[in-house]
């Protein structure tokens, strides 16, 4: 027996995803765990696969949609099954923002009935008194009408309160083709404009009737519908510094030895390079095992003193950034840390991530040295209690046996919550990782 398929909750934060490819197309045959389609959340790039056995009958939303889970996107059943009130039933599924905001608007119109009232009361009471105000109010009403009748008759109407459902896709076609998307109309559930309509309205000549023939002379600034990774950074970034008493401490570390150590070990290796990021890594790893008390986090009332050392990486990537974590980074070689890096980097850039490669950090390192930043204090990835900013190498005077010579430094900031890292605490975890910087082979002490 035919039935619907709704978009399933890909990650515990997922509160929509987009379709970003339908592996499977309308008349194949799926098994139980078969993949149907890639969805990116606000996590990564998620696999959605098949809990039912039978064939893909229908495909109920295009690729590029954005919808909330539960959503109905497919159909599958036996082949040659009648699915014509099934498809009915999906385009009846009525999306979540619009009960909630008509939710919304009936709480408020319940709290403002009396002041509403007053104000109808008030508002005829001066029109009666004030014969100017009535007559005013009437040729504003008769400008607006004669406005209106002078409007395009053929253009299909929308009121400007109206929300438009499009998908990412159609929103994209509609700016390079610069058509208004009010004056289309949508043939999806619930007035939805999907691909065909936008086609069907630029083949008709819509688009020159729309724009009067007349090019901009002035471009509009091109809009970009946010990707549910940007949505998530920004997110949590929002709650980060609203939530988060953030204070940042910046230590300055002679990088000589350093930079030694790397070359040394460098030239031991063949195909692989250990990286400065790499040692830092591992520095701060040991530190935190040293100075525990900067390994913390505040989580519901509570601090939580971490028994393991978790290193979250930040990543950039095209949508944003991620931070993979590096586990037990301090008992870890650094040509360990370095593959496991490598490894987690690329990953990240091809959305090949999972869920628990991307959470549960303890401490953070994000580093901008290799773009010429010489000093930065960066956001808090909560709930972790602090952030390690790393700067690029800088020549600068240094002092050895007494004498003034060239030198290499680096800056290092640390972002640290003040509910769980206090001043003291945060200075005495930097002056221990200043020590192991300097002096790299105290690492395996």
């Amino acid at each position: 027996m035919a039935k619907i398929v709704g978009l399933p909750k890909l990650s515990p934060t997922m509160e929509e995803g987009t379709l970003a490819k339908w592996v499977a197309k309308e008349g194949d045959a799926v098994e139980v765990d078969d993949l149907l389609a890639e969805v990116e959340t606000d996590k990564a790039t998620m696999e959605f696969r098949s809990f039912d056995k039978g064939v893909l009958l229908k495909i109920l939303a295009d690729e590029g949609e954005t919808l909330e889970p539960d959503t109905p996107v497919a159909i599958i059943g036996e082949e040659g099954e009648d699915i014509a009130d099934l498809i009915e039933e999906a385009k009846s599924h009525t999306p979540k923002s619009d009960s909630d905001s008509k939710s919304d608007s009936d709480s408020k119109s319940d709290s403002k009935s009396d002041s509403d009232s007053k104000s109808d009361s008030d508002s005829q009471s001066k029109s009666k008194s004030d014969p100017e105000s009535k007559s005013q109010s009437e040729s504003q009403s008769e400008s607006e009408s004669e406005s209106a009748s002078k409007s395009d008759p053929q253009a299909p109407r929308r009121k400007s309160s109206d929300r438009i459902f499009a998908s990412p896709l159609v929103r994209k076609m509609a700016r390079e083709e610069d058509v208004d998307l009010a004056v289309v109309d949508g043939s999806g559930p619930h007035g939805r404009i999907i691909k065909r309509d936008l086609d069907a309205f630029l083949e008709s000549g819509g688009a020159r009737q729309a724009s009067g023939g007349s090019g901009w002379e002035r471009q509009p600034p091109v809009v970009e519908k946010a990707s549910q990774m940007r949505k998530a950074i920004a997110r949590r970034l929002t709650e980060s510094k609203q939530t988060v008493p953030h204070f940042y401490l910046t230590i300055d570390v002679d990088a000589a030895g350093l930079i030694a150590t790397r070359k040394e070990m460098n030239a031991s290796l063949d195909d692989e390079k250990i990286s400065f990021n790499d040692l830092v890594i591992k520095a701060a790893a040991v530190a935190l095992r040293r100075f525990p008390k900067a390994n913390a986090s505040w989580i519901d009332g509570e601090i939580h003193w971490h028994q393991v050392v978790d290193v979250s990486v930040a990543v950039a990537v095209a949508d944003g950034l991620v931070t993979p974590v590096v586990r037990d980074a301090d008992r870890k070689g650094i040509l360990d840390i370095s593959r496991e890096v490598k490894d987690l980097a690329t990953r990240a850039r091809d959305k090949k991530l999972s869920l628990d490669e991307m959470q549960n950090g303890t401490f953070s390192i994000s580093n901008l040295g290799m773009y010429g930043i010489e000093e930065f204090a960066a956001v808090i990835n909560p709930p972790e209690g602090a952030l390690l900013a790393v700067g690029a190498l800088r020549d600068a005077p240094a002092v050895k046996d007494g004498q003034l010579v060239a030198g290499k430094k680096m800056k290092l900031t640390l972002s640290c919550d003040h509910r769980v890292v206090d001043g003291a605490i945060g200075a005495q975890y930097l002056q221990v990782l200043q020590r192991l910087l300097e002096t790299p082979s105290t690492m395996l002490l």
